[in-house]
């Protein structure tokens, strides 16, 4: 098996070297912040594009800020530590990267300080995240996590408890994917994706004060529908029973990328199949992820040499 590396600390280093003790705040108290970011491969130019680099690693280092986590390193040095990590790699496929920004101290208390902050980014190849290309949800009985309990713009490592328990509920029910309320019983978010509904010729997403991380993808399909489909788009709150009637929902994120939803707590989503808006979408998505819309050219970091 061939060697794998991490970025830790500015450097290329062997995965293996790299260790975290028992008693680090990241590990006992889950102090620490992240992003989930792509690098698409195309086979027909034998190139890897990293995604959106600069936009997630802008918001890294504001999920750190939000929390407190000091860390030297600037957005380019971070870029460019991540096209030297996908060559180290020799990556070759499409590939999803984990930056983490944790609390490495070791003294007993959930304290955040600002000191012993580390960076860690690793790689692993990923295709399909949900597994599946047509999903059903459910409403999840945990709510949102909320601005003044621990703030949903930022993605920290703590917060992912409340996703996890809800993905659990919905799974067990025997859904693919949970979807949140907040506490005022608006529709948020799923477990790690942003949500969008089609209706009445308009596309719907809640608004940031719905308690939602502001996802980068999110942001494209937004900029997608409107100055590709000519659709009229809504940031504004979202009703459990609005989902039942909805032409088309589906959800975006890095992970996810554009996945449409046939089921919601059982009840069909329009014709029970991808409807016409999100396949449009998907299709422009994965498109310009691979640098073949010139428009969108900027979003595309090639790592190779050519």
């Amino acid at each position: 098996m061939s060697e794998s590396y991490v970025y830790y600390q500015g450097k290329i280093v062997k995965e293996d070297d790299v260790k975290i003790s028992v008693r680090s705040k990241a590990f006992n108290y889950g102090l620490g912040v992240f992003e989930g970011i792509r690098a698409y491969w195309d086979d027909e130019k034998q190139q890897l594009y990293g995604f959106k680099l600069k936009e997630h690693y802008e918001r890294l280092k504001e999920s750190a800020k939000t929390v407190n986590l000091d860390f030297d390193f600037s957005v380019d040095e971070l870029i460019e530590g991540t096209i030297a990590l996908l060559k180290a790699n020799n990556c070759r496929t499409t590939t999803y990267l984990r930056p983490i920004v944790y609390n490495d101290a070791l003294d007993i208390g959930p304290t955040l300080d600002g000191k012993d902050a580390k960076v860690v980014i690793y790689t692993q190849p990923l295709n399909k995240y949900a597994g599946k290309s047509e999903l059903s949800v459910g409403i999840t009985s945990w709510k949102r996590i909320s601005n003044n309990q621990l703030p949903p713009r930022t993605k920290a490592t703590a917060a992912y408890l409340n996703s996890a328990l809800a993905a659990l509920e919905t799974k067990r029910a025997g859904f693919d994917e949970a979807i949140f309320l907040t506490d005022g019983d608006h529709v948020c978010e799923g477990s790690g994706e942003n949500i969008f509904i089609f209706r009445k010729g308009k596309l719907v997403t809640p608004p940031p004060a719905d308690n939602i991380l502001e996802g980068i993808t999110r942001d494209l399909v937004m900029k997608l529908a409107k100055e590709e489909l000519g659709l009229e788009v809504q940031e504004r709150s979202i009703s459990r029973s609005e989902l039942y009637v909805a032409d088309e929902v589906f959800f975006s994120g890095t992970a996810m990328e554009v996945t449409p939803i046939v089921d919601v707590d059982h009840r069909t989503i329009g014709t029970g199949h991808e409807g016409e808006v999100c396949k449009q979408i998907k299709e422009l998505f994965f498109g310009l992820t691979v640098g073949k819309n010139p428009k969108y050219a900027e979003s595309c970091t090639p790592v190779y040499d050519k």
